[in-house]
């Protein structure tokens, strides 16, 4: 009997997750064809001269056991050093103690997960404040009396006449939190990130991204603060953006696919780098195959009896043979995207905390990142990947940062040359009062290609495309880019779970996929 084949486009968190699950659980062999040179997607970590970028920082938390369990599985938690209290995950209702006492030296073991502190902050007109907002006599005397006056006014105006019906994005936040802390702490930030105002951004982005933030919200986690630490993992009571603690692999977050990755290979799956899908093949109901170009350009057809996509809607749909209907085509081609930039710049010291060498900085600047509220800056916001894992940094004395630009490709800050790129950086950073020119010891530019699904362009019509895929039986739309879906990395991989099971156990899982991260037990609200 011949051995069937899934093909798999795109080796991010939900290619690699369908891969692993057809080959721990199946006879399907899985070939997985990468774009990239390396496995990930926006979950990998670049490594320059061993200073190591998260693209877009990745917290390991979800709120589903199954992810939690298969991340453990793939990397353990890192051993306790001397003094370090135990810790504990829940898993389907049961507590399982994951780090209970001294093991072998934690830095001689590289293939694990650390259990990190989650510190953000938002600076705004040169002042810091936390994230998430905590209403303290610090966050006041930032603000100033008046616009505390404002923003109290304007809440209890928000609570008492909310916008009905709720169009865009901004009716959305100023329902939530009044429109002078939209204006303060939301508006600036969210169109830097778009590229257009929040009255273009449809309301189902916040239903999507920060349905159970709230001023009630961040009431109730500062309450729950107050209660003694548990030592336990488990916070799924908590809103995903508010949570405190996270996994973390401990060289980025690639490390933890290339281990996934290694395992799919020895397992008898493929993994093709630098070749590009760039046509799919169909009977009407079925995928047939997949058209293929190599690194050197040479095209090949190749058979599938199962085709899992974690490619762009419009590359899917283009690609398509024989051709989808027109109006879905008009869908496919109008759908919007948002790439990304980082500037990586290694540093003597920095400007924050009064003043902070690699020596001082967890105690001074314990942040993993900072958002940029300020509109004179183009930055959105920093990464401290010193703070992520100490790891990440080849050089233990130095402190390694990431500037994260929100651009589109093509524009004229995409194609900037990258000595200006960075000494542009390096000059917003003097600007905003955080690290000075002549403490730049090196830098790197990272381009990142469709990094988020935009929720404007002819979004408003996907369900026209996602009805029409539908169709077809053997085809799994999976991942952040695979569904045009502003997914978290643990979504993206319960699609491919999800798809899997659905192969295994012989049924039809189409309407399941699809409402992952719609319905209310993936929502980041519990």
């Amino acid at each position: 009997m011949t051995q069937k084949i899934a093909v798999i486009v795109g080796a991010g968190p939900a290619g690699l997750t369908a891969a692993y699950e057809l080959v721990t659980r199946t006879d399907i062999k899985p070939i997985i064809f990468e774009a990239d040179s390396q496995v990930g997607g926006i979950s990998k970590t670049v490594n320059y001269k061993g200073n190591r970028i998260d693209i877009g920082g990745h917290r390991f938390f979800s709120k589903s056991d199954r992810v939690m369990e298969w991340w453990t599985h793939i990397l353990p938690l890192q051993a306790l050093k001397d003094g370090e209290e135990g810790l504990t995950i829940t898993y389907h209702n049961r507590q399982r103690e994951v780090a209970a006492g001294p093991g072998p030296d934690p830095d001689e073991a590289d293939e694990v997960m650390l259990v990190r502190n989650r510190v953000s902050r938002i600076l705004y007109d040169r002042k810091m404040y936390d994230y998430p907002l905590k209403f303290s006599v610090q966050t006041f005397a930032n603000l100033g009396f008046l616009r505390t006056l404002k923003i109290v006014a304007s809440y209890a105006k928000a609570r008492l006449r909310p916008i009905r019906p709720e169009v865009n994005l901004r009716d959305f936040i100023v329902n939530r939190f009044g429109a002078e802390l939209y204006a303060t702490f939301f508006r600036d930030y969210t169109e830097k990130v778009w590229g257009v105002p929040c009255e273009d951004i449809p309301a189902d982005w916040g239903a999507q991204r920060i349905k159970g933030v709230s001023i009630t919200g961040l009431i109730k986690n500062m309450l729950r603060k107050l209660k003694p630490a548990t030592g336990s993992l488990s916070q799924k009571d908590t809103e995903t953006s508010l949570i405190e603690r996270f996994l973390y692999p401990k060289h980025g977050p690639g490390q933890l696919w290339e281990v996934v990755a290694r395992e799919i290979e020895a397992r008898g799956g493929e993994i093709h780098y630098r070749n590009f899908v760039g046509g799919i093949s169909h009977d009407g109901s079925r995928i047939t195959g997949a058209t293929v170009t190599g690194p050197e350009g040479e095209t090949r057809e190749v058979k599938a009896d199962y085709l899992f996509s974690s490619m762009p809607v419009t590359e899917l749909i283009g690609g398509w043979t024989p051709p989808a209907p027109p109006a879905i085509r008009e869908v496919s081609e109008g759908l919007s995207y948002r790439d990304f930039m980082t500037v990586g710049l290694l540093l003597k010291r920095l400007k924050l905390g009064g003043g902070t060498d690699a020596a001082t900085l967890a105690e001074k600047v314990s942040d993993n990142w900072i958002y940029i509220q300020d509109n004179d800056v183009k930055v959105g916001r920093l990464q401290i990947f010193n703070n992520w894992s100490p790891y990440l940094v080849a050089d233990p004395d130095t402190i390694w940062v990431g500037l994260e630009y929100f651009v589109n490709e093509g524009d004229d800050f995409w194609t900037m040359d990258e000595d200006a790129l960075k000494q542009f950086g390096a000059a917003e950073l003097d600007k905003l009062g955080v690290a000075d020119p002549a403490d730049v010891l090196d830098a790197v530019i990272v381009r990142t290609k469709k990094a988020y699904p935009a929720y404007f362009g002819t979004y408003d019509r996907f369900e026209e495309v996602e009805t029409y895929t539908r169709q077809f039986e053997n085809l799994f739309c999976v991942g952040r880019n695979g569904m045009h879906r502003y997914n978290n990395q643990d979504h993206s991989m319960l699609t491919a779970m999800i798809a899997v099971d659905g192969i295994v156990e012989g049924r039809d899982v189409r309407d399941e996929l699809w409402d992952i991260n719609t319905e209310e037990e993936y929502h980041e609200s519990k």
